[in-house]
C-alpha cells in the first residue's frame, strides 16, 4: 500500500556536507518533519557506498519519507569516497569508514532537529557497516537495524562457503569496481567534480586482488566480524532477512550470540527490503521498525520488546521453480533461541538411504562432473527474476544421494541441519557439498538447504592443512538455516557431490572423496499454535520511478539524468577440467544530461592455473569525447588450499 500522507509533513534537504576532523565532506540527503527544529526528532542513519543521488534513489523514496513522516530523520549518507562525497573508497568495512561513521553518528545528535537519539538501519552493506559501528559503542546510537547482513565476514558472506571460493565473489567484485567508477554529480559539488572524478578513477582498487591475498580466516576478515566479540555491542539489536537470501544465518547467531535486548524476523523473503521484497508475501516492515525505534529511540511503550525473540515463516513444500512470486507458509516463533523444545532427529547414511537406525554402509565415492549446480541459483539472490535454485533431479542424477523411506507424517524443521561424515579424499585438496532435498512423489526435487566444506579446512578456516591422500577424517558440515516442511508422503534426500558450478570455483585437481559412515541431525521443530497476531500490511512511500526511454537507457526525471548500461557476464567450465574454469565481465555505462555525457566500460576477467589464480582488468573512461583514464591490470595470485 503506498501511503502519500503522514502524520507530520516531510521536507527534504536534497544534499549537505557533514564535516570530518581530516577535512574530509560527506554527502548526506536527509528527510524531516517540517517542524523538527522546533520539536527535535531522533535521527535514523543509513550508510552506503551506493550513491543517494542516482543509485538508491528508488528506495530510498520508499522508506526514508515514511520514517520522517512519522516523526524521524531518515538520513542517507555517502561512504567516502563515494557519491558526492569526498575522499577515496579503498575497501569495504574499511577502518576510515567505520571511523568516519562515528563522526557520522556524532554530528547528527547534535543537530538542531535532532533530539540526539540516533539510530542506524541498513540492509547489505549497510547491514554490515550498523553491527560494525555498534561494536564501536558510539554513546548517541541507541538501537540499530540490520537486514541481510553477517557477523562473520569470512565464513558468511560473499567471498567464501566453507572456505571455498564463491563465484559471486568475482560478480561482487565486477559490481563494486564499475560502481566506484562514477562521478560525483556536477549539479551539487560544482566545477570541482572532474577532480573529484579523476582522483577517484585513479586510485580505484582492484577489489578482487585485495580479497585474493587473504585466503583464510586471518585479520583481515576478523575486522568488521562482530561474532569476534558479541559483547562488544551494547545497544538493542533488530535483526531481519529471508530463507531465499544468502545471509540469513547470521540471525540465529546473533539471537545466540548477543546479550543485549534482540529481536529476529525472517520471511521468505529474497535479498531486499521486506516490504517490497520477493518472494512474498512482503509485510508492514516499516511499521515494524517504527514500534522498534519508538521504543528505543523514543521511550515509548509500544510492547515490541513482549514479543518472541523471533518471528520466523515456515516455508510450505513448493514445486521447485527459480523464481516464486510468493512463497506460502505461516508464521510461528520462538520466546527465546536456541529453542529449548527443539528436538533434533538423526537419519543415518545406509546402504538403502538415509535411514532411522545405523546400519552399513558400503564405502560410496564421489567425484562429480565439474558442471553439478546447474540447478544452484544464486548464492544471494535478490527476487527480481529466475536466480534461485530449480529443480535439483538434474544436478542429483550426477551426485550420489540418499533418500529416506516416504515419510508417515509432516516434518517440519527450524534451524541448521548438521551433516556427519566419515570420509577419504585422493588429493591433497578437496571440497563437498552437501544439499537436503525435498523429493516430491513426482520425484521433483526442492532444495531446502545445503552446505559447502573445502576439506583443508575441516579444522578451522584460519589454519588449513592439506589432506592426507587415503587417510580418513572426521568432519561436521553445517547446512544453512531453513524453516521449512516436509510434507507426509516426501522422502528427504542428502546429495552429496564434490563441485557445484558456478556458485563454487573448482578446486584444481579432481578430486574423489569417499565416504565411509554419515548422520543428519535435522533440527526438527514441534508443530504448535503459536497464537501470532498478523504482521501489519505492506506500506511505504511513494516511489520515485523512472522512465525507460529505450531499452536500456532509464531517464531519472527529477534530476534530468539518463543512464543507459549493456554488458556481458559468463562463467565457463568444461565438465572434465577444472582449469578450465573462467569468469568474465565487460560492462559500459554511460551518464547524460544536456550539459554533457560521461562514458565508463570496465572488463574483468578470472582464470586459474593448478597453483595460482589470475586476474585481469581494465578500465576507461571518458568526458565527453575525450579519453581521461585508461588503467589496467594483470595480476596473479598463489593459490591457498583452495
Amino acid at each position: 500500500m503506498i501511503v502519500t500522507t503522514f502524520p507530520r509533513p516531510v521536507r527534504v534537504i536534497e544534499h549537505t556536507l557533514i564535516p570530518l576532523k581530516d577535512g574530509t565532506r560527506l554527502a548526506a540527503k536527509i528527510w524531516l518533519p517540517q517542524d523538527a527544529e522546533q520539536h527535535p526528532v531522533p535521527a535514523i542513519l543509513e550508510y552506503l557506498p551506493y550513491r543517494k543521488r542516482d543509485g538508491t534513489y528508488e528506495r530510498d523514496s520508499r522508506t526514508h519519507p515514511y520514517l520522517a513522516g512519522h516523526g524521524y530523520a531518515g538520513v542517507r549518507v555517502d561512504i567516502r569516497g563515494s557519491g558526492e562525497s569526498d575522499g577515496l573508497l579503498v575497501d569495504e568495512y574499511s577502518r576510515h569508514e567505520l571511523e568516519d561513521a562515528l563522526e557520522v553518528v556524532a554530528w547528527l545528535a547534535a543537530q538542531p532537529w535532532c533530539s540526539g537519539a540516533v539510530g542506524m538501519m541498513g540492509i547489505s552493506w549497510g547491514g554490515f557497516n550498523a553491527l560494525q559501528v555498534a561494536a564501536r559503542r558510539p554513546p548517541e546510537l541507541k538501537a540499530i537495524v540490520t537486514i541481510c547482513s553477517t557477523d562473520d565476514r569470512y565464513a558468511d558472506d560473499v567471498h567464501f562457503m566453507g572456505g571455498a571460493v564463491l563465484g559471486e565473489k568475482f560478480g561482487w567484485a565486477a559490481f563494486l569496481f564499475s560502481a566506484m567508477c562514477h562521478p560525483p554529480d556536477p549539479e551539487l559539488v560544482g566545477e570541482r567534480w572532474r577532480a573529484m572524478w579523476r582522483e577517484r578513477l585513479e586510485n580505484v582498487p582492484l577489489f578482487l586482488e585485495l580479497w585474493f591475498r587473504h585466503q583464510r580466516r586471518d585479520d583481515y576478515w576478523r575486522h568488521g566480524s562482530v561474532c569476534e566479540d558479541y559483547a562488544a555491542i551494547e545497544c538493542p539489536v533488530f535483526a531481519v532477512g529471508g530463507w531465499t537470501d544468502g545471509y540469513t544465518n547470521a540471525i540465529p547467531r546473533l539471537l545466540e550470540g548477543l546479550s543485549v535486548p534482540r529481536k529476529g524476523l525472517i520471511g521468505p523473503w529474497a535479498h531486499s527490503y521486506p516490504h517490497f521484497a520477493k518472494p512474498g508475501p512482503q509485510v508492514g516492515f516499516l511499521q515494524e521498525m517504527l514500534c522498534w525505534w519508538d521504543h528505543w529511540l523514543k521511550g515509548l511503550d509500544t510492547g515490541v520488546m513482549d514479543e518472541p525473540m523471533l518471528r520466523a515463516w515456515m516455508t510450505d513444500s513448493v514445486p521447485p521453480a527459480p523464481f516464486h512470486e510468493t512463497l506460502p507458509g505461516r508464521w510461528v516463533s520462538e520466546p527465546i533461541w536456541p529453542p529449548q523444545d527443539r528436538k533434533p532427529r538423526r537419519l543415518f547414511l545406509c546402504d538403502d538411504g538415509l535411514g532411522e537406525a545405523s546400519a552399513a554402509l558400503a564405502p560410496r565415492a564421489v567425484c562429480t562432473p565439474q558442471t553439478v549446480g546447474k540447478q544452484a541459483g544464486q548464492w544471494c539472490p535478490f527476487g527480481r527474476g529466475p536466480d534461485q535454485a530449480g529443480d535439483q533431479q538434474q544436478d542429483d542424477a550426477r551426485s550420489v544421494t540418499f533418500d529416506s523411506e516416504a515419510l508417515d507424517e509432516t516434518t517440519e524443521i527450524l534451524g541448521a541441519p548438521l551433516v556427519t561424515l566419515e570420509v577419504a579424499s585422493d588429493k591433497p585438496i578437496a571440497y563437498l557439498v552437501v544439499r537436503l532435498c525435498d523429493v516430491h512423489p513426482s520425484g521433483e526435487s526442492l532444495r531446502v538447504s545445503f552446505g559447502v566444506l573445502n576439506l583443508t579446512h575441516r579444522d578451522g578456516h584460519a589454519t588449513p592443512s592439506p589432506l592426507e591422500p587415503g587417510r580418513r577424517y572426521r568432519i561436521r558440515l553445517k547446512l544453512n538455516d531453513a524453516g521449512s516442511v516436509f510434507p507426509a508422503g516426501h522422502r528427504i534426500r542428502l546429495a552429496v557431490s564434490t563441485t557445484y558450478w558456478p556458485m563454487i570455483w573448482p578446486a584444481p585437481e579432481k578430486a574423489t572423496v569417499t565416504i565411509f559412515s554419515g548422520a543428519l541431525d535435522l533440527p526438527v521443530r514441534p508443530r504448535r499454535d503459536d497464537h501470532l497476531p498478523p504482521l501489519p500490511p505492506a506500506q511505504s512511500a511513494p516511489p520515485e520511478t523512472a522512465t525507460q526511454v529505450k531499452p536500456g537507457v532509464l531517464r531519472i526525471d527529477r534530476i534530468g539524468l539518463e543512464i543507459a548500461a549493456e554488458g556481458r557476464f559468463d562463467f565457463h567450465l568444461e565438465d572434465d577440467d577444472p582449469l578450465t574454469a573462467v569468469a568474465e565481465m565487460a560492462r559500459t555505462q554511460t551518464l547524460s544530461r544536456k550539459a554533457g555525457q560521461v562514458r565508463i566500460a570496465t572488463r574483468m576477467r578470472w582464470s586459474c592455473t593448478r597453483d595460482a589464480f589470475r586476474i585481469e582488468a581494465g578500465l576507461q573512461a571518458w568526458d565527453g569525447d575525450s579519453e581521461i583514464c585508461r588503467r589496467e591490470w594483470d595480476r596473479t595470485l598463489p593459490r591457498d588450499l583452495v
